[in-house]
Formats: C-alpha cells, sequence, structure tokens
C-alpha cells in the first residue's frame, strides 16, 4: 500500500457478476489464504488480467473476458465451454483505491463483467471460503450485517463501491434482458 501511495501504482482488474435464470447473484467469500481482504464476501469471481496475448486484446473488452474465464474455471471449478466469452457484458469501469491490512492494498481500474448462466460450481479451497447465491432482498441483509459487524460479515471494498452505485440499477436490466442498453464502457468512473 506504501508504494501505491508513494507511487501512485494502478493495475487493471476484472469484477465477474454471475446470475443464475432465477436472476439470483453468485457470491464468493475469499479464502483465508488471500493476501488481501481474506475471508471477505465479494462479487462472483474478481481478479487481473495477465501479461499474455489473450488477455491483451483491448477489441470488445475480449482480453479481460478471456482472463474472467480462466480465473472462473480457476477460482470456481467452471469450465470455459460453460460460460462463453461472448456471454460476458461488459456493463462498467470504475477507479477505486482500498487498503487491506495496512501493508497490501488494491489501486484498480476495475471492469465489470455480467454474465447470466446456470452453472455447477466447484470451488477451489485456495482461492474461496464460501460460495452463495442471493436475490436482492437476501444482499441487502448481508450487507445489513457487514455495516453493523454482525457474525463478522465483511465485504469486500469493491463490491461495495459498485453495490451501492450501480448494482440495483444493472439488476433491474439483467431481469429485463436489457443490460447492454445500460452499458457504459467510455466512462471511467472513479470512485476512489
Amino acid at each position: 500500500m506504501e508504494k501505491i501511495e508513494k507511487e501512485n501504482l494502478l493495475h487493471r482488474a476484472f469484477s465477474v457478476f454471475l446470475f443464475n435464470s432465477k436472476y439470483e447473484l453468485l457470491l464468493q467469500q475469499r479464502s483465508t489464504t488471500k493476501v488481501t481482504f481474506p475471508l471477505v464476501w465479494t462479487n462472483t469471481c474478481c481478479s487481473h488480467p495477465l501479461y499474455r496475448q489473450s488477455e491483451l486484446i483491448q477489441e470488445k473488452f475480449l482480453g479481460v473476458r478471456n482472463a474472467a474465464q480462466r480465473k472462473l474455471l480457476d477460482e470456481l471449478g467452471i469450465p470455459p465451454e460453460h460460460l462463453p466469452v461472448e456471454d460476458f457484458i461488459p456493463v462498467g469501469r470504475m477507479l477505486y483505491k482500498a487498503p487491506s491490512d495496512g501493508k497490501w492494498g488494491e489501486h484498480e481500474l476495475d471492469y465489470l463483467l455480467f454474465i447470466v448462466r446456470d452453472v455447477a460450481v466447484n470451488p477451489n479451497p485456495e482461492e474461496v471460503a464460501g460460495v452463495m447465491y442471493v436475490n436482492r432482498g437476501e444482499l441487502e441483509e448481508l450487507l445489513r450485517k457487514a455495516d453493523a459487524d454482525v457474525d463478522g460479515v465483511k465485504i469486500s471494498p469493491w463490491f461495495r463501491l459498485v453495490v451501492d452505485n450501480f448494482l440495483m440499477k444493472w439488476w433491474d436490466h439483467v431481469k429485463k434482458g436489457t443490460l447492454c442498453e445500460a452499458a457504459d464502457m467510455e466512462t471511467i468512473h472513479k470512485l476512489t
């Protein structure tokens, strides 16, 4: 975090929001082995594109969609053929900064990707401590618990930013099948 603050270091990231056909959002609890934000509840999958050709493709945000497909296999055991890259809908980008434990933190340009698919998950325990599908009411209850520090529930800062600024509006579009109309990949929302 010291280096982030001193040199204003920034890296690319992506956050996947996977909904099932009942329009419930799949959340994951990060494993205890995570360097940043262990045991924190967050969106379906979040990580970083690697410096490899397939994840550097800028056209139609294919690089971050390829990276998302890779990490959904790594973290949740979802085979790539069950999540075709063309089904990921890039809906927005945000810039944020968040300290984790004083030593580590994040400063990211985060690409927000949505997808609606019914999939089986097989979480990797090195990456994921738990998973659950939530409807809007259940998510609101989880947020209330986190806000009140009940049951040790914690929410990742990037997920909270998405919830507070975009998610409920976009969730409506997911249900209506109009998410592409709500997408804005031109704007970078500065939420630091």
